[in-house]
């Protein structure tokens, strides 16, 4: 079988760059895969309107590189992870697992018979993994579930037991709401910095990873430092809007008095 990059980061102790896609466009996923970048995941949660068509197609095209393809699935679902799975992604983020149970769920759904429950039948995954993916896919697919809940952190060394898991991911926007924090300030509060310590601690005890979403390559580098294992450092639409942002700027900076005013953004990131 295909060895997974991710996990072979991970037994040398190294943290794994990624890119985070929330559009399904191909042509897009191979530009941010040729980039480099040590995976790429497909946010099916979040991103614009991505059902298992469009994910198949995606897949392919980041298969084609080095780049080792990831999916987060939009929920806690194993008809969700199945198609990811068979479709030929090496890892799913799961989202809204608040329980021991759910966590189990998640990752039984990832692994075949005797550990989990996952069924046989990985489609294209046999082509793009190998033809010995049966006997070899429990050690080298990843399973992460998110922890998003500051009860689900008060649970996390509870959820590091549940087999079929590789570790964590906080999906910080949404613990600071569930905190009772601002979405967009919160994450600079002692107490969920504090959360994501204990997460972050939760994980390496059981000999988990753990990993947090991030905005850029300055707050990935920060996690990185932190003990943080899988984080985003760049995405598609954080880098198209920062990108035409800063091409407007610096146009109207070198010819101030030919072209238009700064119009104020109406969109609202999150």
């Amino acid at each position: 079988m295909r060895p997974n990059r991710v996990k072979a980061l991970w037994r040398e102790g190294k943290a794994v760059m990624v890119g985070w896609q929330s559009t399904a466009d191909t042509y897009v996923a191979e530009t941010m895969a040729h980039a480099g970048l040590d995976a790429l995941v497909l946010d099916m949660q979040h991103g614009m309107g991505i059902g298992p068509d469009r994910a198949a197609q995606w897949l392919q095209v980041v298969s084609s590189t080095d780049t080792v393809p990831m999916v987060r699935v939009p929920w806690n679902e194993p008809v969700f992870i199945q198609w990811a799975l068979d479709a030929g992604a090496y890892g799913v983020v799961v989202p809204l697992v608040n329980s021991y149970e759910e966590a189990a769920r998640a990752g039984g759904a990832c692994r075949y018979a005797p550990v989990g429950y996952r069924s046989v039948g990985p489609n294209r995954a046999r082509l793009y993994a190998g033809a010995d993916y049966i006997e070899h896919a429990g050690d080298e697919v990843v399973c992460l579930v998110m922890i998003e809940h500051p009860d689900t952190v008060a649970r996390a060394a509870e959820l590091a037991r549940a087999p079929g898991i590789d570790g964590f991911y906080i999906g910080p926007s949404d613990l600071a709401v569930a905190m009772g924090l601002s979405a967009s300030t919160g994450q600079q509060d002692t107490r969920h910095a504090e959360a994501c310590q204990r997460v972050l601690e939760a994980a390496r005890a059981q000999g988990l990873v753990a990993g947090i979403h991030c905005g850029g390559p300055e707050q990935a580098a920060q996690r990185f430092a932190q003990g943080f294992q899988l984080c985003p450092v760049a995405s598609d639409i954080g880098l198209v809007s920062s990108g035409a942002a800063a091409a407007l700027a610096l146009a109207r900076n070198l010819a101030p008095d030919q072209v238009s005013a700064p119009r104020r953004s109406t969109a609202a990131g999150y």
